[in-house]
């Protein structure tokens, strides 16, 4: 392999991605009319949903951030299993007075769990929760940060189960009561108590503030909806001015595929399951001209493009099988490959090279491209089938895909992080991830029927906070 330095591989990356076949700037329609999807995609949801439906703590509702390994909760995956619950109730994977048991269950833990400064023995703080909870207490894991992102999606799950069961038995009624209750508690200005303008990524009780902010072009542009929209302790009104203030370090591309960009695509999918960013502009995208749905179609289609280009030379990547964002990986190794030497990562985020948050060490995950399904399904679904057939039941087993996978790590005399590796397959994790199963069902849910967004296009939290942040036109209108 010729070996190409920095400048060089960026140069062909990017111009490979400019020359990708891209359809025209269209905005979807509001209402996508249940589009069909082929058989093989239900079994997909329906897997993936069984996930969530069966690892749950039942007696708390929460969910694993990881299984089979044993693990703690990930606060971000039970606000992913709220939508869920309801999904599989509408597909009759469940009934709806389940679903409705499990999500009251759940809201009742999180508006009960003990708050406080304290640094061990309880759950949160300020109305926000630890990243990660332990499965059985619920109360923080180690010493994990009090996490602004995580309980925003956390809320965000709530918020959805306040719209969705909206009948008039009790078990309803308090689902709404505490739904309301969990998102007035949270006071968004803890996170800029020290007098920063923007919120903070976090919060740890024995050093204070995490340094780094939600600013900038990320999955944060939640975070700060949310804080604008909140009832009690609502952030300032130029906070959306802070979130997009370095907007200039983060375009790419040019014509049809220029695009705000974070090389994850975790970062373009995140927002967009709960809110529906479809004909609505804020003030810089009423300048590009195009909305932030349109921005996250360019993106899908610049990582399958880069995938396509393969400008590393990695095994497997192809212009059906692609896709890069945060998950799991082999390891920290460096090792040889192709004639040079390479780098391997344990969980990582991971995007195309050239792009703010770049990382490529030749792993693919199935979320990347099937949580962009509603932006792009004439990519992703192919993407999908194309994955089962060419890896088969090494990477799609009883709850779906596993989390990821690496044809080019065939290293067998290696220490794993985490998975199992083959010398002519490669590398493929062991566990299931609830923050990528997410994306995967969630996805296909707003494809199908809008199912989480028309829901959340009721929420009055998510309707003042875009209109806060200074959005304008389409269903806000």
């Amino acid at each position: 392999m010729i070996s190409l330095d920095r400048r060089s591989l960026l140069k062909r990356s990017t111009l490979l991605a400019a020359g990708s076949a891209l359809p025209g700037c269209v905005t979807a329609p509001l209402t996508s009319g249940s589009p069909a999807l082929p058989a093989f995609y239900e079994d997909i949801e329906q897997r993936t949903f069984r996930w969530f439906w069966d690892t749950v703590n039942r007696k708390n509702g929460l969910v694993p951030d990881r299984w089979p390994t044993p693990s703690f909760s990930s606060i971000a995956a039970v606000g992913f299993a709220l939508p869920a619950y309801a999904i599989g109730a509408e597909r009759g994977w469940c009934t709806r007075a389940e679903a409705r048991d499990l999500t009251l269950t759940t809201l009742r833990f999180f508006w009960n769990a003990p708050q406080g400064p304290e640094t061990s023995g309880t759950a949160g703080n300020k109305g926000f929760f630890y990243h990660f909870l332990d499965m059985e207490t619920g109360e923080r894991y180690r010493d994990v940060e009090l996490s602004s992102v995580d309980t925003t999606i956390l809320l965000l799950g709530v918020l959805f189960a306040g719209e969705y069961y909206s009948g008039s038995d009790a078990s309803e009624r308090e689902i709404r009561d505490l739904a309301q209750k969990l998102y007035a508690r949270a006071d968004w200005n803890f996170f800029r108590s020290d007098g920063r303008a923007a919120i903070s990524m976090g919060q740890h009780p024995q050093k204070g503030l995490i340094d780094a902010n939600w600013v900038g072009y990320n999955e944060g542009m939640m975070v700060n909806v949310l804080a604008l929209g909140a009832p009690v302790h609502s952030a300032p009104s130029n906070l959306w001015e802070q979130w997009t203030a370095n907007y200039d370090r983060f375009w790419r591309g040019e014509g049809p595929t220029r695009r705000l960009a974070f090389a994850p695509l975790f970062g373009h999918q995140y927002s967009h399951m709960f809110i529906d960013f479809r004909g609505i502009f804020d003030a810089p995208m009423r300048v590009a001209g195009f909305d932030y749905f349109e921005n996250s179609r360019r993106a899908t289609y610049a990582n399958r493009a880069y995938c396509s280009a393969n400008p590393t030379g990695w095994i497997g990547y192809s212009d059906r099988v692609w896709g890069l964002t945060a998950c799991d990986g082999p390891g920290n190794f460096r090792l040889p490959f192709k004639g040079e030497e390479r780098q391997f990562y344990g969980y990582a985020a991971r995007g195309p090279l050239g792009e703010p948050d770049e990382r490529d060490d030749g792993t693919l995950a199935p979320t990347a491209a099937l949580g962009s399904l509603p932006f792009a399904p004439e990519i992703v679904i192919p993407a999908a089938e194309a994955m089962i057939a060419e890896h088969g039941s090494r990477i799609f087993m009883k709850y779906g895909f596993l989390d990821s996978f690496n044809p080019s790590f065939r290293f067998t005399d290696q220490r794993l992080e985490t998975g199992t590796v083959d010398a002519t397959h490669g590398w493929v994790a062991r566990d299931y991830l609830g923050i990528d199963q997410g994306p995967i069902l969630l996805q296909a849910a707003n494809y199908r029927d809008d199912f989480v967004w028309k829901y959340m296009r009721r929420s009055p939290a998510i309707r003042l906070g875009l209109k806060r942040a200074g959005f304008t036109g389409g269903w806000l209108g």
